[in-house]
């Protein structure tokens, strides 16, 4: 019984790791967010920031890739529901993608606010 348990929590991680590639593959905006990711680590690693500063960027990072992977579960789910064009829909979907651009506005002012100094 207990081989089953840890068998079941270890396929999970699997099906969340096969999620987080199928994300990358089909959807623009992942890519946009992975290229975005690699970007601030190295420049993090460049300029040495602090500890506190790693903190707060990977949870910017984190803020941005989840609220974006909801976003896209939510248009999937919505067009599969709704396959036509309707009113409630898309203030659906407009609402999802304004929490991604809350999100990204949040990190890219928390990004300036650390790396400004680093820079100038």
């Amino acid at each position: 019984m207990r081989n089953s348990y840890i068998s079941k929590r270890i396929a999970s991680f699997g099906y969340a790791f096969n999620g987080i590639i199928a994300f990358l593959r089909s959807e623009p905006h992942a890519r946009i967010h992975a290229l975005a990711t690699i970007v601030v680590v190295a420049a993090g690693c460049w300029y040495h920031i602090a500890t506190s500063e790693w903190i707060w960027l990977i949870l910017c990072i984190a803020l941005v890739w989840v609220t974006e992977m909801l976003n896209t579960v939510v248009e999937k789910i919505m067009d599969h529901l709704s396959p036509q064009q309707h009113p409630k829909v898309k203030w659906i979907k407009d609402v999802a993608a304004g929490a991604v651009l809350v999100a990204a506005i949040a990190a890219l002012v928390i990004g300036i606010l650390i790396f400004y100094p680093y820079l100038f």
